[in-house]
């Protein structure tokens, strides 16, 4: 049965306790930036094992680190890219010696997630982020434009150092979709954004844990099948960000768990079917009343309604 985590911040938050409150006692984690020692990288044991024991002394069983050390260059295939490699090959080794057995990265450069809004109204009063094409700033990026045949080249580049080094250590590599899923933007290519480009990823390097990150709100902007999908993918899926969206790839917004375009029942079945064990967690919640929208997405008091929704769809499903 999956089992149900959130995202705790290595720095202790008012998250911590609603989580556990909330009845939720598995962690997806950072990573140690703020607490290194002199001489220490953040992939290094030393760091790690203090992370991990902070999470463990408050509760928490760190099961997912997704937290990437600076890729930049490795993504772009310039100079310096084998010494950010070598950071993630520590890291690597490292969670395997300490038993966290998924690392969820990305491949998108310059820039992460991408929103144009970050308090669109939604139900109630409440917020949510949203994304217009029209509206992404010229100055996103002062990089020069990269291709998708340049990103799959670096990638493939990245795979073959790194996943040898994950099959030894026993521990996936959990590739995240870009957000949004479309390409180019402000001349950056982007090549996670489709299920045949998740398909080409997988064959690119054949490897037990070359894996999935099924972030349900990029993935339902690809398809409009995505139960179908899930079914797909099966055992190629390590992870599993549980939000929703309204609209297309060009123009969305977040939405409340229950108020999207998936239906979010039939994916509980999906992940039910395909034998899934691992850990899913919601992602991109509203701000609501009392709450602060300082961190768009992953305020706390919105949490707590996904965590409850998910609760009850897990509890629905597999009791069938």
């Amino acid at each position: 049965m999956l089992e149900i985590a959130e995202f705790i911040s290595p720095t202790p938050s008012p998250v911590w306790k609603l989580a556990l409150q909330a009845g939720v006692n598995l962690a997806v984690g950072g990573l140690p930036f703020d607490t290194l020692r002199p001489g220490e990288k953040v992939g290094d044991l030393s760091p790690l094992t203090r992370m991990k024991l902070g999470y463990e002394e408050a509760g928490f069983d760190l099961r997912v680190i997704e937290a990437r050390p600076p890729l930049n260059r490795a993504k772009r295939g310039l100079e310096g890219r084998d010494e950010e490699i070598d950071v993630v090959c520590t890291l690597i080794e490292s969670m395997g010696r300490l038993g966290i057995p998924v690392w969820c990265y990305e491949w998108m450069t310059d820039f992460n997630w991408v929103r144009t809004n970050m308090a669109t109204p939604s139900r109630g009063g409440s917020v949510v982020t949203s994304f217009n094409i029209d509206d992404v700033p010229e100055d996103l990026t002062s990089n020069p434009p990269i291709s998708e045949d340049e990103l799959w080249s670096n990638l493939d580049y990245f795979l073959r150092r790194v996943l040898p080094v994950a099959e030894k250590a026993g521990v996936k590599l959990s590739m995240h979709p870009d957000d949004p899923p479309i390409t180019p933007i402000r001349g950056v290519s982007r090549i996670m954004r489709t299920v045949k480009n998740f398909e080409r990823l997988l064959d690119l390097v054949p490897s037990p844990m070359n894996t999935i990150t099924m972030c349900q709100g990029n993935f339902t902007l690809m398809t409009d099948e995505l139960p179908r999908v899930i079914r797909q993918f099966g055992d190629k899926i390590s992870f599993v960000h549980f939000r929703d969206v309204r609209g297309v790839s060009e123009r969305f917004e977040e939405t409340w768990h229950d108020a999207g375009k998936t239906d979010m029942l039939a994916c509980m079945r999906a992940y039910r079917d395909i034998g899934f064990d691992g850990v899913l967690r919601p992602d991109h919640v509203p701000t609501v009343e009392g709450d602060s929208n300082d961190n768009a997405g992953y305020s706390a008091f919105g949490r707590l309604y996904a965590i409850g929704y998910i609760r009850g769809l897990r509890e629905a499903v597999y009791a069938q």
